[in-house]
């Protein structure tokens, strides 16, 4: 898998109109009731002719029944492996556009046009695409790379306080696992996110993604290193995905998982508590997060084993060596998850 031949993040309209004055026999915009809304209207003039494929959004709208309404819209066109589908939306639109384009017909173009933060510093770099199964987060899934990436961080305009703060979990990761100075600068800020500088942040944290997917671009080594707060994160995503009443995006469920993650790396002695108190002091800047119920706890457990990061039977956890710095191929025992759960129940 290779890195898309373009991330275009300054003047990146003009660049998407100019990509899309090549030759393809049709041309499709995956997007939800939101995207429709807000962000597909500053596109449409200047789009060729095309064929819109509304889905609605929510991770719990990220499955195989979805897909197959997509591969139904696609076909019913004639669609064609010439076709273009141009993925525009957050996380859940390029995880499910990028593999819906991948299976059908064995692989047919696709660009990512994020709108969120979340998908913009996280989800549509990387070539990761996936839906979720019986449950369980992203288990069906494939490598596939974008043709190109166009980031407009106008688009954030239109995100509630609660989305754009879903997205910065990510930011605060990327500090977390690769840049001490960037994480303190962030501790010792007393601003709250504002849309000021996002082109900025925006461009530096692509480049942190980038550089650790070009250099391990199949997960087999050094890109586990952005699993940091999602072993435990997706575990936390599934259980409140399956209760009605109450659901986590994305970032606030990563949010909890570098909660606990980075309570487990302490109690390794990765982290010095101080080191500890500082990132749950940043993390609960942003974030309202619910309590685990005791009863919940088994089912957390559960999840965990279910995640692909399994290997060998085993829990394989990424966790900070340092701030700035990670440690991969961690296996913990249930006890300590358990103690981690516990931890994170102490500070919500």
């Amino acid at each position: 898998m290779k890195m898309p031949d373009t991330i275009f993040i300054k003047n990146s309209f003009k660049k998407l109109f100019k990509f899309l004055s090549k030759q393809y026999s049709s041309v499709f915009i995956l997007l939800d009731e939101n995207t429709l809304k807000h962000c597909y209207p500053k596109l449409a003039p200047h789009l060729p002719k095309h064929h819109i494929i509304q889905i609605k959004s929510g991770e719990e709208n990220k499955t195989l029944q979805t897909c197959s309404f997509i591969w139904q819209k696609l076909g019913t066109v004639n669609a064609g492996r010439d076709s273009l589908i141009i993925n525009l939306g957050g996380g859940v639109i390029g995880d499910m556009g990028g593999f819906a384009a991948g299976c059908y017909k064995r692989g047919i173009t696709f660009i990512n046009v994020p709108t969120t933060l979340l998908a913009m510093v996280d989800a549509s770099v990387g070539g990761k695409t996936g839906i979720d199964f019986e449950g369980y987060k992203n288990q069906l899934g494939l490598f596939e790379t974008p043709a190109a990436v166009f980031i407009n961080t106008e688009f954030l305009q239109t995100l509630s306080d609660r989305e754009l703060k879903s997205g910065f979990a990510e930011v605060i990761k990327h500090y977390l696992i690769t840049d001490k100075k960037l994480f303190r600068q962030l501790a010792e800020s007393k601003s709250k996110i504002s849309f000021n500088n996002w082109d900025k942040v925006v461009s530096k944290n692509v480049a942190i993604k980038e550089r650790i997917v070009k250099a391990d671009p199949y997960e087999k080594n050094i890109r586990k290193a952005l699993n940091f707060g999602h072993t435990l994160g997706h575990a936390v995503e599934t259980l409140f995905l399956k209760k009605d009443h109450k659901k986590l995006l994305h970032g606030e469920a990563v949010a909890a998982g570098m909660l606990m993650e980075s309570f487990i790396s302490m109690k390794r002695g990765l982290i010095s508590e101080n080191e500890l108190k500082s990132i749950c002091k940043v993390i609960l800047r942003y974030f309202i997060l619910p309590p685990i119920r005791k009863n919940d706890l088994k089912h957390v457990v559960t999840y965990i084993r279910q995640d692909k990061k399994v290997a060998k039977g085993r829990q394989q956890f990424t966790l900070l060596n340092g701030i700035g710095n990670y440690s991969i191929n961690n296996a913990v025992e249930e006890v300590l998850i358990i103690e981690s759960v516990k931890y994170y129940n102490t500070l919500i």
